[in-house]
């Protein structure tokens, strides 16, 4: 869910600000370990690889993803000065509680992944899904934090989508119109307000 914010943001926010204008704040970007986001994305892409050859891995999958979060939240916690950052800092963190409490894993509900199509309803009842994600069940803590939400047409993915989710991409959104979109009202700029 997190790369539809980003790309509806950047839309919206070129397209506000002028392509020109948002290339300009693009170059002068200042994000405090901003490139720990990619390597945080490559290494679950591995741990996912990893988890259907290795039973060992897929053992500490809850764990390495429950430190990749944790990682994550220091980065976002070092740039909640940063304009929309504490909206997306608080919805990773509702994410991250879900799944501390539930193994490191995100629970899924069957109603609203109904819409995922059988097939990977089928994954879920049969736990061999990602192992990022399970079945919600009445043993499942804080469910109404899990991926709830179901998106399907007209919206162009269809996916499950959690509370945290929406938060997040409010604030990857807010982040991207701050920076894309000049303030006519007394010239601020993002390079401005980080320093």
């Amino acid at each position: 869910m997190v790369y539809d914010g980003i790309l509806i943001g950047l839309a919206v926010g070129l397209l506000r600000g002028g392509i020109r204008y948002g290339l300009k704040q693009f170059s002068s970007l200042h994000i405090r370990g901003g490139l720990v986001f990619p390597l945080l994305l490559v290494l679950q892409f591995v741990m996912f690889g990893l988890t259907e050859r290795s039973s060992a891995a897929a053992a500490l999958s809850g764990s390495f993803f429950l430190a990749v979060y944790a990682a994550g939240l220091y980065v976002l916690w070092l740039n909640r000065r940063l304009y929309g950052f504490p909206f997306i800092f608080a919805g990773v963190l509702l994410n991250f509680l879900v799944m501390a409490v539930n193994g490191g894993r995100m629970p899924v509900s069957l109603e609203a992944a109904n819409v995922l199509g059988p097939y990977y309803v089928d994954l879920l009842k049969t736990g061999s899904a990602v192992t990022k994600h399970y079945l919600m069940d009445s043993a499942t803590r804080l469910p109404f934090l899990g991926d709830i939400i179901p998106l399907s047409s007209p919206y162009p993915r269809t996916q499950v989508i959690s509370a945290g989710d929406i938060v997040m991409n409010a604030g990857i959104f807010l982040y991207l119109q701050h920076l894309l979109v000049p303030d006519k009202r007394n010239g601020k700029t993002l390079e401005a307000e980080a320093k």
